[in-house]
This record gives structure tokens, sequence and C-alpha cells, in this order.
């Protein structure tokens, strides 16, 4: 089974939740544009000064998604 890995973005100071959701709808366009077969994005809301954008992958892709969107950090996905 390959496992899934989410590639983070993240954001901080006053705007980081609005920057947060609006880089959610880029990810979003990038999927749709791409014809990606990818359906978990999101956005958390960490605190007031900090919140995170995310995109799960397969672990077999990550390195053409990484290079592609320069995420600042990944993870394993848990479900």
């Amino acid at each position: 089974m390959n496992r899934k890995i989410k590639l983070i973005w993240d954001f901080r100071g006053p705007a980081a939740g609005k920057t947060a959701e609006h880089h959610e709808k880029h990810l979003k366009e990038f999927i749709a544009f791409e014809n990606l077969d990818l359906d978990i994005t999101g956005f958390q809301h960490i605190n007031e000064m900090y919140s995170l954008a995310y995109m799960v992958v397969e672990e077999s892709n990550m390195i053409a998604m990484r290079d592609a969107l320069k995420p600042h950090r990944a993870e394993v996905y848990e479900e």
C-alpha cells in the first residue's frame, strides 16, 4: 500500500489565517489544472498568528509535487 504524504505550507503573522485559506484555493486550482486525482486539501488555524495550508499526495508522486509546489515541510498523512 502506498503511503500518503501531507505537504504543508506554514503562514505566520496577523494575516496568516486568510493567507492559508487563500493558498488552499490555489492548491485546488493546481489540482484541477493538472487534472490530478487528489481530493484532500485544507487549511488549519493553529492560533491567531499561525495557520497552515496542506495537500495530501501519494508518496510515489511526492517528489514531483514537492518540486512543483515548494511546500515548507511534509509529514506522513494518517487518516
